[in-house]
């Protein structure tokens, strides 16, 4: 009895251990990191009954009753720790006030600090333009003298010295180390420079790229001590960090110097430094530049004109180009007493009687407080602006070039057969006003006559080399000719009086110039381009507020009304342009006709005497009678 319960306790042992081990394998089976059984040997395990067999996909770890035998599984991948998320507080610490130096800093190219050959020519641009507004506005002819010294290769110093009346020695650091700091942002008037940046600008991009200080020397006049300074500007603050300041002696009685050191290259052609001032000289007749270039060349363009232009009034902003924001503000800083003031006394071509009529429309009492007055009433004003008919604002503050000196400086430059010029009346966009003025200059100048009769020019000269299977051999001329023919026109563009070098195809002036038909006028053009020919074309605009595309004040905004008036411009140009092209072109027909005729009267002349025998003299006197008739004939 004893074996036979021993028998059956094994045999339950039994069934247990493999019910156990089926559990076992199901669960396994169910882990997504266990290896598939077929990858890896099986392990036994063993017991004091019996021997089970179980696959390594059921075992997570060494058992104490493996045998040497048995394979082991390999620990699990560790778990990537979580990425530290930032919350609001660690925002919050993190944030802080940018100065607009910092910003520019990083961001130099939109002041026109794209590359190293850019940088040099914006930085003469700069000091060139703030030279000659203080000049013009201190009613000195302005004299203006730039140096371009190469210092190493890829370093350069540039130096430009004016004769205006100076700068007092409390302003010099604000003027040259600090960004929009200037005197011309704030009021309505037309000056080459806007914003009061980039002198300064110019100072930074130079400490950024050697490390040296902006050099001044200024005097205000004869009896004054000249000063000096040595500055840096302070980008996280704005402001001037002043390294050197003193008083030195100094020859001239009046005037600033300005000395840069920057990283830079030098080059001719276009949008060049030597092309800025060739096109400066244009638009500004009464400049005298001097130009020291740094291969030693001295170039100078005086001054064709020995008097000012008039010089511009500041105006007061018209209320059509106003916003509502800004009319919110005005309204709540306005020192008048009533709104009726507010209007005749803060705006432009408001009469008491026009301000009355816009507060009617508006609903609200002249006699009410301008600071009493909330976003309902100012919307009611602007609106009421809006439905009211005012008269233009005055012109007064905007001096164009005029058709006389813009002519006269495009013949400074470029030499050509026709030359025409217009100046539009004043128009207006966004409240401000603004005057369109355009020019061309067409073909080359005549060239001098030949020594040899004009017939003798189209027949190759007798004797060695003298023809080459019967055909004539373009001359130079001709040549240059079909050179020039083939070459686009040139476009020169300005913005109260400053040539614009870069970005011309995203420029106004461009897309008006591209998109007029040439051909009525004689000359050849592919669709959506320049016209094809010698052919310089200006485009001068002169305004309180030109609306640049960017701080770099590379290119003119396509507002519709500026496009209007440029259009008009070259439409009135062109008109003169097609007559002489077409009267050029009968000239040559019958130029053409005319040597013709020089060259074969004299075959017919001869025919004759063969076929009626005429004599020497009678056949002279024919070939002298047919060509007087043929050219009475043709119409020049």
């Amino acid at each position: 009895m004893a074996k036979k319960t021993t028998k059956i306790a094994v045999k339950e042992k039994t069934v247990k251990a493999k019910a156990a081990a089926k559990e076992e394998g199901s669960s396994a089976k169910k882990r997504p990191t266990a290896p598939t059984s077929k990858l890896m040997p099986k392990v036994t395990l063993k017991t004091k009954g019996s021997e089970q067999p179980r696959t390594n996909a059921s075992i997570d770890a060494p058992h104490e009753d493996m045998t040497t035998n048995d394979v082991a599984m390999p620990p699990l991948p560790a778990e990537k720790p979580k990425p530290a998320y930032a919350n609001a507080e660690t925002m919050a610490k993190a944030q802080r006030s940018i100065s607009v130096s910092e910003f520019f800093a990083k961001n130099r190219h939109l002041l026109g600090f794209d590359n190293p050959r850019k940088a040099l020519l914006t930085t003469v641009k700069e000091a060139v333009d703030n030279s000659l507004d203080a000049c013009e506005e201190a009613g000195i002819l302005p004299k203006v003298e730039i140096w371009i010294e190469q210092l190493a290769e890829a370093v350069y110093k540039v130096v430009v010295q004016d004769n205006g009346p100076g700068i007092v020695r409390a302003q010099i650091p604000n003027v040259f180390g600090k960004l929009l700091y200037g005197s011309k942002f704030h009021r309505l008037r037309m000056s080459r420079g806007q914003q009061g940046i980039g002198i300064s600008a110019a100072g930074m991009y130079g400490l950024l790229t050697t490390g040296k200080p902006v050099k001044i020397t200024s005097r205000t006049g004869a009896k004054a001590n000249a000063n000096y300074y040595e500055l840096q500007i302070d980008t996280r603050n704005n402001k001037p960090d002043i390294m050197v300041e003193q008083t030195v002696d100094w020859e001239p009685h009046h005037g600033t110097r300005v000395e840069i050191e920057l990283e830079a290259r030098y080059q001719q052609g276009r949008q060049s430094v030597d092309d800025y001032l060739q096109q400066t000289a244009i638009a500004n007749a009464h400049v005298t530049l001097v130009y020291h270039a740094p291969d030693g060349r001295v170039e100078t363009y005086a001054a064709s004109i020995h008097h000012l232009p008039v010089l511009p009034k500041s105006i007061r902003p018209h209320p059509h180009g106003v916003e509502l924001g800004v009319l919110l503000k005005m309204l709540a800083d306005s020192k008048a007493r009533t709104v009726r003031q507010f209007l005749t006394q803060e705006f432009s071509r408001v009469s008491p009687r026009v301000a009355v009529e816009i507060l009617t429309k508006a609903n609200i009492k002249p006699e009410a407080q301008p600071r009493n007055q909330g976003g309902a009433e100012a919307k009611a004003i602007y609106e009421a602006v809006a439905k009211t008919k005012l008269m233009a604002p005055t012109s007064d503050c905007v001096v164009p070039i005029g058709e006389e000196k813009l002519v006269s400086g495009l013949q400074q430059v470029v030499q050509a057969q026709f030359y025409a010029a217009t100046t539009r009346k004043p128009a207006v966009y966004r409240g401000n006003p603004f005057i369109i003025e355009a020019a061309l200059a067409y073909g080359k100048p005549e060239s001098e006559p030949q020594s040899e009769g004009s017939g003798n020019s189209q027949t190759p000269p007798s004797g060695l080399g003298g023809a080459t299977n019967g055909a004539a051999q373009p001359t130079p001329e001709q040549t240059d000719e079909d050179d020039e023919a083939s070459e686009l026109a040139k476009l020169i563009r300005f913005a109260n009086r400053v040539p614009l070098l870069y970005q011309q195809s995203a420029c106004a002036t461009y897309k008006s110039v591209a998109g007029m038909n040439w051909r009525q006028y004689g000359l050849t053009q592919s669709r959506g381009a320049l016209p094809t020919g010698p052919l310089t074309i200006v485009v001068s605009m002169a305004s309180v507020w030109v609306p640049f595309t960017s701080e770099s004040k590379e290119a003119i905004a396509g507002y519709p009304e500026i496009l209007k008036e440029i259009r008009l411009a070259l439409l009135e140009c062109g008109r003169k342009l097609g007559s002489h092209v077409r009267s050029e072109t009968r000239m040559r027909i019958e130029m053409k006709k005319r040597g013709y005729i020089e060259k074969y009267i004299p075959a017919i002349g001869e025919a004759l005497r063969d076929i009626l025998d005429l004599p020497e003299k009678q056949v002279s006197k024919v070939c002298v009678d047919l060509k007087h008739v043929l050219e009475r004939s043709r119409k020049m």
